[in-house]
Parts: structure tokens; C-alpha cells; sequence
């Protein structure tokens, strides 16, 4: 049997060539390049209107580009939509946690199994799964969504989005509304997961002191456009990232 081959010989698992998207005719982003590679966590940062979650949106399918390519794996995909990207191991941590407030819990994770496609003989196992990753959900999982603190409804939009298995998970600003100690919290165990699966994590993100302590690498976007590519340690210091706001 062969060796598994080096991260270096995997294809890279989501990439742009030449992207164009707009919306009402103004271009947000504009011949964009891009790649997310294998068992790594990328940290997107810059201002707001920078194109982060618009570029994150086009990548789920949830936002359709004029031109350029999207590619999986190292193949294009012709038509990108949420539910064959689901199919393919992509998942989606929406910004403002895209959860139903009127939904318990419970009720939350019997539609995201659903919608995720899981088969009804593995779903209990699925949910114990999740729940191994993120077990404070067990604490309140009969209670409605809308009752939740804004740490505890973004844990429940994470655990949703695990469902899948996912091997590439793509979060968009996840701190919105929490302590930084609480969003440590939250993304400690999923940085855990990551080492231990390989899978690869997109970060959009605000918070970006918080976001550096997990990142592997570090794309910095304004107006629509890569400026900087660089390594946590080398913006480390508020400084170096003052340069860049």
C-alpha cells in the first residue's frame, strides 16, 4: 500500500481564479484569486465592505458570481450550490447565526440533519457526535433558540453546521455579540476538531486578535482585494495590524 501523500501533493480544497461578483451592477469583488488549503484554518480579516462575507457567500453558493472559476478539490464547479456543497464536505456558520428562534434546540438539530442529508439510521450517532464536540448543548437542548444567550445560539449554529461531518467548515464573523473569552470558548473545541480530523476552517472575521490565536495563516482583504498574506506571528502586535486598518 502507498503512503498517504503530504498536504503539499493534496489538491487545494476551495479556490478562486479570476472571481467577479457585484451586486446592482457595483463590483465587490473584482478578478479575485484565492485559496483555502488541506488541514489548515485561514483567517480572513479587513474593514467592513472589504468583500469577506461576499466572498464566503459566493463559495457556499448562496451569492452568484458574474465570472471566474470556483473550484473543489482542485476541479470547477460548474453550477456552486449550498446543497451540493453540503454533498461535498463544504459547511456554513452563517453570520448572525441563522438560527429560528421559535425552534428548541432539539427541534433546530432534527431540521439540520434533515437538510444535511444524513440517512435516519446514523442521525443518533451524528448527534452524539456533535454533542462529544460541543457538550454544553446538552444543557440546554429542550429550550427555544430565542431564549438562548448570544454564546449559546452560536454554539447551536455550529453544531448544526458539524452535523455533515464536514472536512472544510467556512464561518462567517462568529464573535458578533460575544466576550472574547466566550468566543475562545466556542472556538477552542472547534480548532480542536480541526487538528484531529484535518479538516480546513475559513474564519471571516472581526475580532481578529481573538482570530489570530487559532490561525494557521492570515489573508488581509480591503476593497475587495488581497493586500497582505501573512502568519499570525507576524501581526501579533497591534502595530503591525494598525498598519493595515
Amino acid at each position: 500500500m502507498s503512503a498517504q501523500p503530504h498536504h503539499e501533493a493534496q489538491p487545494l480544497v476551495l479556490e478562486t481564479r479570476g472571481l467577479v461578483v457585484g451586486y446592482g451592477g457595483r463590483p465587490v469583488l473584482r478578478h479575485f484569486d484565492f485559496n483555502l488549503r488541506p488541514a489548515e484554518v485561514l483567517c480572513l480579516i479587513g474593514h467592513n465592505g472589504a468583500g469577506k462575507s461576499t466572498l464566503l457567500k459566493t463559495l457556499f453558493g448562496l451569492v452568484q458570481r458574474q465570472e471566474g472559476g470556483i473550484l473543489l478539490d482542485g476541479r470547477e464547479l460548474p453550477v456552486v450550490e449550498p446543497r451540493r456543497l453540503t454533498a461535498a464536505g463544504v459547511s456554513l456558520v452563517p453570520e448572525g447565526r441563522g438560527i429560528f428562534p421559535g425552534l428548541t434546540v432539539a427541534e433546530t438539530m432534527k431540521m439540520g440533519l434533515w437538510s444535511a442529508g444524513v440517512p435516519a439510521g446514523e442521525r443518533a450517532d451524528r448527534l452524539e457526535w456533535v454533542m462529544s464536540v460541543l457538550p454544553a448543548l446538552k444543557q440546554f437542548y429542550e429550550r427555544r433558540a430565542g431564549n438562548l444567550s448570544g454564546g449559546q445560539q452560536q454554539m447551536v449554529s455550529i453544531g448544526r453546521a458539524l452535523l455533515s461531518r464536514p472536512r472544510c467548515l467556512l464561518m462567517d464573523e462568529p464573535s458578533i455579540g460575544l466576550a472574547p473569552k466566550l468566543f475562545q470558548d466556542l472556538l477552542q473545541p472547534i480548532r480542536q476538531l480541526q487538528k484531529d480530523t484535518g479538516m480546513a476552517i475559513l474564519l471571516v472575521e472581526q475580532n481578529v486578535k481573538e482570530a489570530l490565536k487559532i490561525s494557521d495563516r492570515v489573508v488581509v482583504m480591503k476593497s475587495g482585494a488581497i493586500i497582505r498574506e501573512a502568519l499570525p506571528e507576524e501581526l501579533n502586535d497591534n502595530a503591525k495590524l494598525m498598519e493595515l486598518y
